[in-house]
């Protein structure tokens, strides 16, 4: 059974989320953990994100992981990416297919952008699951900078908004 989700805004509070989603586990195919100070950025960048929105997902009240829509230029257009984290004990139950779904509906009331792309690894079957049972359409593959100056193969899902 899928537990009751929201999303709340991103907020001071969430440093420590953030940490835990720093895991081995967790940022495996994203090139592995960053030092606690890229953390520590990123978590100030999440508070004041000015073109899109992030947040805390919480399921059944308990902090389960982040999502956000930020805004990119992709193949000439500007666009939403989508990206998400879900903590190792709410994986597998529903959680961030429902987030995602929660998230582009956001993303819709949001405006700005016809579309919102995610870019799993191909080499991570969860997250491309995810995206799929989110509503996102499959359009192929693509190479993709993430981290910056790493670059993987990744799968190139939208959903039109």
């Amino acid at each position: 059974m899928t537990p009751h989700i929201d999303l709340r805004p991103w907020s001071e509070g969430d440093l420590g989320l953030l940490r835990r989603l720093n895991a081995p586990e967790l940022t495996d195919h994203l090139g592995g953990p960053e030092p606690d100070d890229r953390v520590t950025d990123r978590h100030q960048r999440y508070l004041v994100l000015g073109d899109g929105r992030m947040f805390r997902v919480e399921a059944d009240g308990v902090p389960a992981g982040s999502i956000g829509y930020w805004g990119r230029t992709w193949r000439d257009e500007e666009v939403w990416e989508v990206g998400w984290s879900v903590l190792p004990e709410f994986q597998g139950r529903g959680v961030a297919s429902a987030a995602a779904r929660a998230t582009v509906a956001a993303a819709r009331v949001g405006g700005g952008r016809r579309s919102a792309h995610a870019f799993p690894s191909v080499d991570h079957p969860a997250s491309n699951a995810v995206c799929r049972k989110a509503g996102f359409t499959l359009l192929g593959e693509a190479d993709f900078e993430y981290p910056p100056g790493r670059w993987m193969r990744c799968h190139d899902w939208v959903v039109q908004l």
